[in-house]
């Protein structure tokens, strides 16, 4: 059955405007609730969405890129934020690093965030997986 044309023209609203909430909860995740589970979940409700309104090849049109390489991308973001630690022998493999740009607004990025980001990707990839293969077009 098609989907309604209400569903069909706020798909696109409804694709972004979860992505920016997303975003923000990844953001905001160090110091109050949120963080990459959240914020990647939040995503991948728009995604669904999207594929249940448009069908899943215009979902994967907006993703780039197919489920499973988002989540490769995720675990090797999160697998690579531990390894900084080892540029100090005595430092266990998650111990964390902080480091401030020089940049107009005070933003100390750290270690936990690039985990916070792999475990972003992974959930969106995860998410939007099992999603699409339950409305898998034949």
């Amino acid at each position: 059955m098609p989907a309604s044309l209400i569903l069909r023209v706020s798909a696109p609203l409804l694709l972004w405007v979860p992505a920016l909430v997303s975003v923000y909860l990844l953001v905001r995740g160090h110091n109050a609730p949120g963080g990459g589970f959240v914020g990647g979940l939040v995503a991948a409700s728009g995604l669904v969405f999207h594929a249940i309104a448009r069908g899943q090849a215009a979902a994967l049109r907006v993703m780039r890129a197919p489920p499973a390489a988002w989540c490769g991308a995720g675990l090797l973001a999160a697998l690579c934020s531990g390894l900084l630690a080892w540029l100090d022998p005595a430092a266990g493999y998650l111990t964390h690093r902080w480091w401030f740009p020089d940049l107009p607004v005070t933003l100390p990025l750290n270690t936990a965030f690039v985990f916070d980001v792999g475990v972003y990707l992974v959930v969106i990839g995860t998410i939007t997986a099992m999603a699409f293969a339950l409305v898998a077009e034949e």
